[in-house]
C-alpha cells in the first residue's frame, strides 16, 4: 500500500511478480497471495488468471459494493436500522432531485420519460419492475451532476430490496409509483426545484407508511 499510495507503483501498472514480492519483504508465497486478495477486496488491484497483479483505480460502485454484505447482514440482525436507511434515502433523494431540477437539460428529461415508459412496460413482471424503479431514481441521480451518487441510489435499493418488494406488492402500487414519477419527472422539466423536492418528498413518505401498512 506504501508503494502504491506514494506513487512507486502507479495506476494500471503491474506489481512485482510473487517471486519479487517474496524476496523484497521477506514472506513467503502465502503471506503474499493472501496480501493480493486483501487488495484485490479492497479495489486497489485487479488479479487476472495468468499475469501479475494491476494496480487500478477503485470505483465508487465497488467502494460501494464492498460494505453491501455487511449492510444486509445488519438490517437482518437489526431490522430496526431499515428506519434509518429510510431516513437517509430520503435525504439523499430529495437533495438529488432538487439539484436535477435546477441541472436538467432537454435530453435529462428525454431520457426520464423513457425511464418512466420502460417502467410502465414491466408491470407485467414484479422483478423487472422493482429493476426499472431502481433505473428511474439512479436517473435521477445521474443528473445531479455527482458521479457518486447514481451508485448510493443502486445501492440502497440493493440493501433494502426486500422491503421495496413489499411495498410493490401492495394492490395498486404499481400505478401509484408511476403516477409520481410522472410529477416529480414533471417538475424536474419545469426546472420546479420546490415542486420537485415536494414530488419526491410525497412519494417517498407514502412508500415508507404503505411499508408499515403491509408488514
Amino acid at each position: 500500500m506504501q508503494r502504491i499510495e506514494s506513487g512507486e507503483i502507479g495506476s494500471g501498472e503491474q506489481l512485482p511478480s510473487e517471486r519479487e514480492l517474496m524476496a523484497f519483504y521477506g514472506v513467503g508465497r502465502v503471506a503474499v497471495r493472501e496480501a493480493m486478495q486483501e487488495l484485490a477486496r479492497s479495489g486497489i488491484v485487479e488479479i487476472s488468471h495468468g499475469e501479475r497483479a494491476r494496480v487500478v483505480v477503485p470505483t465508487a460502485r465497488l467502494l460501494i459494493d464492498q460494505i453491501a454484505g455487511g449492510t444486509r447482514h445488519l438490517l437482518r440482525m437489526q431490522p430496526e436500522t431499515l428506519d434509518h436507511l429510510k431516513e437517509a434515502r430520503l435525504f439523499l433523494e430529495v437533495g438529488m432531485v432538487k439539484l436535477a431540477a435546477e441541472k436538467a437539460t432537454t435530453d435529462d428529461v428525454m431520457r426520464l420519460h423513457s425511464r418512466q415508459a420502460d417502467h410502465r412496460a414491466s408491470m407485467v413482471n414484479l422483478d423487472q419492475f422493482m429493476k426499472r424503479d431502481m433505473y428511474f431514481h439512479r436517473e435521477i441521480a445521474r443528473i445531479s451532476g455527482n458521479p457518486i451518487y447514481p451508485a448510493i441510489v443502486e445501492a440502497l435499493f440493493d440493501w433494502a430490496s426486500a422491503y421495496y418488494q413489499a411495498i410493490v406488492r401492495a394492490p395498486g402500487a404499481e400505478e401509484l409509483t408511476l403516477a409520481e414519477h410522472q410529477k416529480i419527472i414533471d417538475a424536474i422539466a419545469v426546472h420546479d426545484a420546490t415542486g420537485a423536492v415536494k414530488a419526491m418528498t410525497d412519494h417517498l413518505t407514502r412508500a415508507s407508511e404503505l411499508y408499515r401498512q403491509v408488514n
